[in-house]
C-alpha cells in the first residue's frame, strides 16, 4: 500500500517529469514522494514563480510541467500566474495543499472559489481514487488547453490510498468537441480563398500546438498568399518566401501596409486580440475574415466565417478544395520588391535627446551579441516590443511573451527559470523592465542558481514606462509612476552573477567578451534607457484611447 501523496506522484510521473515549487505544510508529503520517485524538482523562492516557471516550460517544450505550493498564503501567492495560464490557454497543473476534508481552519480560504474566478478547474483528491482523479485532471488540462488545480486536503496527505485498478492517462483522454468540423463551413472558406486576389494567412500559437506548419506552408504557397504570425508563433513558417514576420503593433511599416491590402484573411489559431488587430486598424474594412480556432465562437466581431476545429485538420480539408494559382496570378510575386523592407525598423540613435540610451539602438546591438541559439522570455512593460522587433529568434518555441493574457508584469524572472529547464543547451535571454524586475526580484537567485547560460537585459528607465507614456502624456501626475534608479548590476553581482551597468553602447563590450568566452552562467545587463522614446505599439494605444475619448464626447 502507498500513501495518497505517493499515489498522486506516481500518476503524475507517467505524464511529466518536471516540478517547480516551494515546499510547505500542504505539499511536503507530495514533494517527498515526488523526489523519491525520480521527478526533477526545481525550487523557487516565491510561489508565483512556481506557476510561471511551469507555464514557461510548457510554452517552450510543449510538454506539461507541475507547479506546487502549500495551502493558504502559498496558494494565494500563485493566483496571478494561474490566471495568466488559464487566460492564455496553457495546459498547466498546480498541485496544492488544501483545507482538511473535515472542514476549514481559521487560516483556510475557499481555494476552489478562487480557482473558478480565474478560470482554473479544481480536482479534489480523496483516499479512494487519487490516481484516477489525478489522471482526470491532467487529461482535462491537455484536452481543454487550460490550467487545473489538483487539491489534496491536509488531513489525508499521508493516509493509505485504496488500491486502484490498472489505469493510465489514456483511459481519461477523450476527443475534444472541436474535433468534429463543419465541412460546409470549410467549403465556404475554401470558396472565399479561391476567389481572393490578395489572400493573407495569419497564424498563431494554436497553429504551433497543432503542428500545422507544413500544412500552412503548403496552403499559403498554393494560394500565392502572404503570411504573418502573431507574437506567439514567430518563424513557424521558417524562411517561407512571402512571410511578413509578426503581425500587429510589433510589425514594420511595410508589413502593416501589406497586411492592410489583403482582401481575404485566413486566421489560424490566433485570437485576434486588440494588439494583434492594431485596435481595429490592422485590416481594411472590406476584407473578408475567416477564422479557424478551438474556441467555441469567433474571438473578434470582425470575423465573417468561423470554423471551430483543430488548425491542422481544417487546413488539410481546405487544401483538398483549393485551386493552385499559376505564376503571374500570385500576390506574393507581385509584391516581391516590397518584401525586402518587411524587417525595416527605426535603428534608433546611440543616445537619445535626454542623454540616456535609445532602447532601439540597445536592442539592435544586443541582437548581434546574444548567441544565435537563444530562447527569449519577455516580461510585460513598455519595452515589450523591442525584442520581437529587433531580435532574431530561431522558432516559435524561442519567444515567450509572459503576462500578456492577463496584462501582468513581474513574471519574467520566474519564467526564465522554466526556460532554463526547458532549453538547457540554449542561452536564455530575459528582457525586463525595472518595475517588473523588482516585483519578481526574489527569483533572481533562482535564475542564477539554475540557468546554465543566461542573459538578463533590463530596460531601466527608472519608471513604470507604460504608465508614463499612457497616462503621464495626458497630464496625470507622474510621481507615482517613477522608480528610484536601482543598480541592478550590483544586486546581481551580490547573488553570484556577472553584470555591467550600460550608459553607452560601448559598455556592451563586456557582455560581448563574456559571450565569446562561452556564455556560461548568468550575465545581467542594466541598460539606463531614455523614457522619451515611445514604442510604436504604445503610440497605437494612445491613438486608440484618443479616438475612444472623442466618441464618448
Amino acid at each position: 500500500m502507498s500513501s495518497v501523496s505517493a499515489a498522486v506522484s506516481r500518476a503524475l510521473l507517467t505524464c511529466t517529469s518536471e516540478i517547480f515549487g516551494v515546499m510547505g505544510n500542504g505539499n511536503a508529503h507530495f514533494l517527498d514522494a515526488a523526489v523519491r520517485s525520480g521527478f526533477g524538482f526545481t525550487a523557487v523562492r516565491h510561489e508565483s514563480a512556481a506557476v510561471s516557471a511551469a507555464d514557461a516550460y510548457y510554452r517552450i517544450t510543449g510538454k506539461l510541467a507541475i507547479a506546487t505550493t502549500t495551502y493558504g498564503a502559498g496558494f494565494s501567492n500563485a493566483i496571478t500566474p494561474l490566471a495568466e495560464a488559464a487566460k492564455a490557454r496553457v495546459p498547466l497543473v498546480l498541485l496544492t495543499g488544501d483545507q482538511p476534508s473535515t472542514g476549514a481552519r481559521g487560516w483556510d480560504i475557499d481555494q476552489t472559489a478562487i480557482n473558478n474566478a480565474v478560470g482554473a478547474t479544481t480536482f479534489v483528491i480523496d483516499a479512494q481514487s487519487p490516481m484516477a482523479t489525478t489522471f482526470a485532471a491532467v487529461a482535462y488540462a491537455l484536452r481543454e488547453r487550460t490550467a487545473v488545480v489538483i487539491s489534496i486536503p491536509y488531513d489525508i496527505v499521508a493516509d493509505e490510498a485504496a488500491e486502484e485498478s490498472q489505469i493510465s492517462l489514456a483511459d481519461f483522454q477523450h476527443e475534444p468537441s472541436y474535433q468534429s468540423v463543419d465541412n460546409q463551413l470549410v467549403t465556404r472558406a475554401a470558396a472565399a480563398l479561391n476567389e481572393a486576389k490578395r489572400p493573407l494567412v495569419i497564424y498563431g500559437r494554436g497553429a504551433r500546438l497543432s503542428n500545422a506548419a507544413q500544412a500552412i506552408t503548403a496552403l499559403a504557397d498554393s494560394l500565392g498568399a502572404l503570411s504573418s504570425s502573431t507574437a506567439l508563433a514567430p518563424n513557424l513558417l521558417t524562411n517561407r518566401r512571402g512571410d511578413l514576420g509578426i503581425t500587429g503593433g510589433f510589425s514594420s511599416a511595410e508589413t502593416a501596409a501589406l497586411i492592410h491590402e489583403a482582401d481575404v484573411v485566413l486566421v489560424l489559431g490566433a485570437s485576434l486580440n486588440q494588439f494583434t488587430m492594431r485596435f481595429g486598424d490592422l485590416l481594411n474594412a472590406s476584407a473578408h475574415i475567416l477564422q479557424v480556432d478551438v474556441a467555441p465562437a469567433p474571438t473578434n466581431p470582425r470575423v465573417d466565417t468561423f470554423v471551430r476545429g483543430d488548425v491542422s485538420a481544417v487546413v488539410q480539408g481546405l487544401l483538398q478544395q483549393l485551386t493552385e494559382r499559376a505564376p503571374g496570378n500570385r500576390w506574393v510575386d507581385s509584391v516581391a520588391p516590397r518584401l525586402t523592407r518587411i524587417n525595416d525598423h527605426a535603428p534608433g540613435d546611440p543616445i537619445a535627446a535626454d542623454g540616456l540610451l535609445d532602447p532601439r539602438a540597445v536592442a539592435r546591438i544586443l541582437n548581434t551579441i546574444i548567441p544565435a541559439d537563444r530562447v527569449v522570455v519577455q516580461d510585460g512593460g513598455h519595452f515589450i516590443g523591442w525584442g520581437p522587433m529587433y531580435w532574431d529568434v530561431p522558432g516559435p518555441h524561442a519567444l515567450s511573451m509572459v503576462g500578456t493574457a492577463y496584462q501582468s508584469i513581474g513574471l519574467g524572472l520566474a519564467s526564465a527559470v522554466g526556460a532554463g529547464v526547458a532549453a538547457p543547451d540554449s542561452t536564455v535571454v530575459l528582457a525586463s523592465g525595472d518595475g517588473g524586475f523588482l516585483m519578481g526580484l526574489a527569483d533572481l537567485e533562482s535564475v542564477i542558481r539554475t540557468v546554465r547560460s543566461g542573459i538578463i537585459v533590463i530596460y531601466n528607465d527608472a519608471a513604470y514606462g507604460a504608465e508614463i507614456h499612457q497616462y503621464g502624456s495626458i497630464g496625470l501626475h507622474e510621481e507615482p509612476m517613477l522608480i528610484p534608479e536601482v543598480d541592478f548590476a550590483a544586486v546581481a553581482r551580490g547573488l553570484g552573477a556577472r553584470a555591467t551597468k550600460v550608459r553607452a553602447l560601448e559598455d556592451l563590450a563586456e557582455l560581448d567578451r563574456w559571450v565569446t568566452e562561452g556564455a556560461r552562467g548568468v550575465f545581467l545587463v542594466d541598460c539606463r534607457i531614455s523614457a522619451d522614446v515611445r514604442a510604436p505599439y504604445m503610440q497605437e494605444i494612445l491613438e486608440a484611447n484618443r479616438k475612444a475619448a472623442h466618441v464618448r464626447k
